[in-house]
């Protein structure tokens, strides 16, 4: 009962962190999906009448030792044959052709064929396959990505000699704020079995950040709780989760610039990544990532409270969040993070259009900052740098279609990590993963926690 109990909450927590309130909003978050994704193939029918196709690469996790196999199933569903071709154009993630190859074909009416590629010798990283079909009555495209020895990958960007320092100092300046925790019971948000707090506290150059906690209600006063620390998406606002789980505390933070912290700071969504990003001192990620280590604070002060049962977990920003906060917070006890945004961020030039063509954009508008200025201040906010110090278990998800979070830079952050670890890849998705993550995710804390 307790599991389900369990179960019902993490969907919750899913949809809720993750999801951002309008498509405009979602595209650089995050998304959970539950159907279809966790099929090997993924099937294009337009109608019984027309053709169907489906491309599978050979490997559960799309990825293969040297040489990759995939096979493209095609159903003419027309009373008639179909002539033409299929073919396909495999690029690395920057766009270069790797290699073509382009087939006739004759299919039958009302017949199934199915063709199977292999391609030996390619090296270790990552490829982008378009498969396509352009027949009697029907053309289309299908795109999926698949790796190559990924356990190999590198990134060959050095995390700065004063990185430890950098945060260091960061540490120390947020450790002169007096916190001023204040919490407010919201009652009119109380259900059955959880009470909600609105709770706020002061953070990094002293500006104000609010999130929300709910606490289970329970007879025993003394009982300690795990916590959860929801971390949010890209200019997501963060509500109060309440679940049904009895053994868990879940505070879901609104960093500053988003949701119910945006006094100060409210720049216009696409402005906020780039907020004061030519001087690494100022950039709102520092701020950011230290707000995250003041909710540790937050935790810490409470006697209810457990301080060696935390898990930081979150999506595309939140995501990010989650490994920087873990990598400088030690008081951490298991990262969950999908699809980090900031992934070996050199390695996204030329790979990815968001986050680098609004840095790009603000540079022009900032006359004495150069790109390559604004990279060597990027370098302090990387996520694969943030990985070489987490100690605490971590998981980390990942999309092989993600158009924000390339897989190579994915397992640059993934490679990167010292520590126990897994990475859950979706061969099939994009910037999300399946409920088959949140899934286990859950039951990874409730087994560590020993929450049965």
């Amino acid at each position: 009962m307790v599991k389900n109990l369990n179960k019902l909450l993490l969907i919750t927590f899913g949809t809720l962190l993750l999801f951002a309130a309008t498509p405009a909003l979602a595209q650089h978050n995050s998304e959970v999906k539950t159907e279809k994704d966790t099929t090997e193939t993924e099937e294009k029918t337009n109608s019984e009448d027309e053709v169907s196709t489906a491309l599978n690469i050979k490997s559960k996790d799309g990825s293969f030792g040297s040489t990759a196999s995939f096979s493209f199933e095609v159903k003419n569903n027309y009373d008639t044959n179909q002539e033409g071709t299929i073919s396909y154009v495999l690029t690395t993630e920057k766009g270069q052709t790797v290699k073509t190859l382009s087939k006739d074909v004759n299919l039958g009416k009302k017949s199934t064929t199915k063709f199977d590629f292999d391609i030996p010798g390619l090296k270790t990283g990552f490829y982008k396959l378009n498969m396509m079909i352009n027949v009697s009555d029907y053309d289309d495209t299908t795109r999926r990505a698949f790796g190559i020895r990924p356990d190999e990958i590198k990134s060959q960007y050095a995390k700065p000699a004063d990185f430890d320092q950098f945060w260091q100092t960061a540490k120390d300046e947020l450790a002169k704020v007096k916190p001023n925790y204040k919490i407010t019971e919201r009652p009119e948000m109380n259900t059955d079995n959880r009470k909600v707090y609105e709770i706020e506290m002061k953070s990094l150059d002293n500006l104000t950040i609010r999130g929300y906690m709910t606490v289970p209600i329970s007879k025993n006063k003394d009982k300690k709780f795990s916590v959860l620390l929801g971390l949010p998406g890209y200019q997501v606002k963060l509500y109060p989760i309440v679940g049904l789980d009895p053994d868990l505390v879940i505070i879901t933070l609104n960093t500053r610039g988003q949701g119910t912290s945006r006094d100060v700071i409210h720049t216009e969504r696409d402005a906020f990544i780039s907020y004061h990003i030519e001087d690494k001192n100022k950039y709102v990620m520092r701020g950011v990532i230290m707000d995250c280590v003041r909710a540790v604070d937050f935790i810490y002060a409470q006697p209810n409270l457990r301080h060696d049962e935390i898990l930081a977990t979150g999506g595309s920003m939140g995501g990010y969040l989650s490994i920087a906060l873990a990598g400088l917070d030690h008081r951490i006890t298991l990262c969950s993070a999908q699809n980090p945004i900031m992934s070996d961020i050199r390695n996204l030039v030329g790979a990815v259009e968001w986050p680098i063509n609004d840095i790009k954009k603000y540079v022009l508008g900032k006359p004495g900052v150069t790109f390559d200025q604004v990279l060597n201040n990027l370098d302090y906010y990387d996520t694969k740098n943030f990985a070489t110090t987490i100690k605490c278990p971590t998981i980390l998800g990942l999309g092989l279609l993600d158009p924000y979070v390339p897989p190579s830079n994915g397992y640059s952050v993934y490679n990167s990590l010292h520590t126990e670890k897994r990475v859950l890849v979706f061969k099939n998705l994009a910037h999300e993963v399946s409920q088959v993550y949140k899934d286990y995710e859950g039951r990874w804390m409730r087994d560590t926690f020993g929450l049965f």
